[in-house]
């Protein structure tokens, strides 16, 4: 869940889901994407239907053509083309029975029926009455060949479509030169029939291929973003810590240097051991540097040699966000930002500035409450906001914009505990634990 779903208050979430009146909507939706989702092979057509009717459908309109063909191609073959009783009834079955096989397996299902409808051509070339009617293709023929289309169209690829179109025409021109006297013929209508079906069903088949691969490449991007976001937060932090290293090298080098000076009659075993200690922690500096610089890139600015802040400025960072028009309350224990070391320091105050982001973006006007305190070992931060209430500007001059992520992560860094979740009156609450002694030092001290 994204930190806009999260900080979303009741009336933005009541007004997102709709209400019931959108269901039915939302079912003819689904239903249509499942329309258009492409079936892998040997899977019934729709099966990707959000219902059971919907996936029964198929089912029953093949079975509905065939109950219905089936009878009106025997008699229109014995009564209007006086063809055999034997001929018939077996034509009848073999042109209209493959539509049930098309619901899962269209390809075999049209090379059946194809045949079918080529024999029964040949076959109606000597029966009694076959001048004045349609010949090759019956009109039962046309009917459940056209049935077949739609499933071929939702089913397979445009170049499978275009052989079966390509081959459709070519049996209708040979048995084109064999037909029987005066009668109506039907190659090119049962040609451009076929084609426009195949066109509009394959058409609807190409928009569910290029709509599911747009939502693959929407899962892909959206895990790329996640883990682009979560990187550029660890190496956010990486900068801020290294800055504060890089202070304490500082501070070990000029205590190093000034030690002869400050302790006179010093011993010169000693003296060389000092000197060895700034020569080591002034590489250090140096190589530190040198890493600072490949972290920061192109964002090396101003704002990034100012020193890191702290607890110590979240009073002026929350007089900066009551001052946007966002109803902010403090309550900071004296001495918290002292007892801190600078990394507890540094990530308190910035799950703080996150979570005021926060409530500006998603909760603007909701009244809120920081409280920091701290023991003996670990500080303690809660950040609690009421629901929505009005606009306000949104104060994001220096905040990483990464929310959540970067709450978890610098409390990971610390070894820490965050917990974040939504209140009952539909608020939100921040509350993270950050030890203040790293967590390997605390393992020996409680073992």
């Amino acid at each position: 869940m994204s930190d806009r779903a999260r900080f979303r208050s009741p009336s933005a979430q009541a007004a997102a889901t709709g209400g019931a009146a959108t269901r039915t909507p939302r079912s003819l939706g689904q239903f249509a994407v499942a329309l258009r989702t492409p079936a892998r092979a040997a899977e019934p057509l729709f099966a990707q239907a959000p219902r059971m009717w919907q996936r029964m459908l198929p089912y029953a309109v093949a079975a509905v053509c065939v109950v219905t063909l089936l009878p009106v191609t025997i008699v229109v073959l014995t009564t209007a083309y006086v063809a055999g009783g034997g001929w018939a009834g077996a034509l009848g079955v073999a042109q209209t029975v493959p539509l049930l096989l098309a619901v899962t397996r269209p390809l075999p299902a049209w090379a059946l029926m194809l045949c079918a409808d080529v024999v029964g051509a040949v076959v109606l070339t000597q029966a009694d009455r076959v001048a004045g009617h349609a010949w090759p293709w019956t009109p039962m023929a046309i009917i459940g060949y056209l049935v077949l289309m739609v499933c071929l169209g939702l089913r397979e690829s445009i170049r499978t479509l275009i052989g079966v179109w390509l081959v459709t025409g070519a049996a209708g021109v040979v048995l084109g030169f064999f037909h029987p006297p005066e009668v109506i013929n039907t190659v090119a209508l049962l040609f451009v029939l076929s084609g426009v079906v195949l066109a509009l069903t394959g058409a609807l088949r190409g928009l569910g291929d290029a709509r599911q691969k747009i939502a693959e490449q929407e899962s892909i991007s959206e895990t790329e973003r996640a883990r682009r976001t979560l990187l550029e937060e660890r190496a956010r932090i990486a900068r801020e810590l290294h800055d504060v290293v890089a202070h304490h090298m500082s501070v070990i080098t000029v205590q190093a240097d000034s030690a002869p000076y400050r302790l006179p009659g010093m011993a010169e075993p000693v003296r060389e051991e000092f000197t060895a200690i700034a020569a080591s922690a002034r590489e250090s500096l140096g190589e530190m540097r040198r890493l600072l610089t490949v972290l920061r890139g192109d964002e090396a600015n101003g704002r990034d040699l100012a020193p890191q802040p702290g607890l110590g400025k979240l009073q002026q960072l929350v007089e900066a966000t009551v001052r946007a028009g966002q109803p902010v309350e403090l309550s900071l224990a004296a001495g918290a930002a002292e007892a801190a070391p600078p990394a507890v320091d540094l990530s308190a105050y910035r799950i703080v500035q996150e979570a005021l982001a926060n409530v500006v973006r998603h909760a603007p006007g909701a009244p809120t409450r920081v409280s920091v305190t701290y023991d003996a070992d670990e500080v303690l931060v809660l950040v609690v906001n009421g629901p929505a209430r009005d606009a306000v500007v949104a104060l994001e001059t220096s905040g990483t914009g990464h929310g959540l992520v970067g709450m978890r992560e610098r409390v990971r860094l610390t070894g820490g505990t965050l917990d974040t979740g939504p209140m009952p009156d539909g608020g939100f609450r921040v509350a993270a634990r950050l030890p203040l002694l790293p967590p390997n030092e605390t393992d020996e001290e409680a073992s």
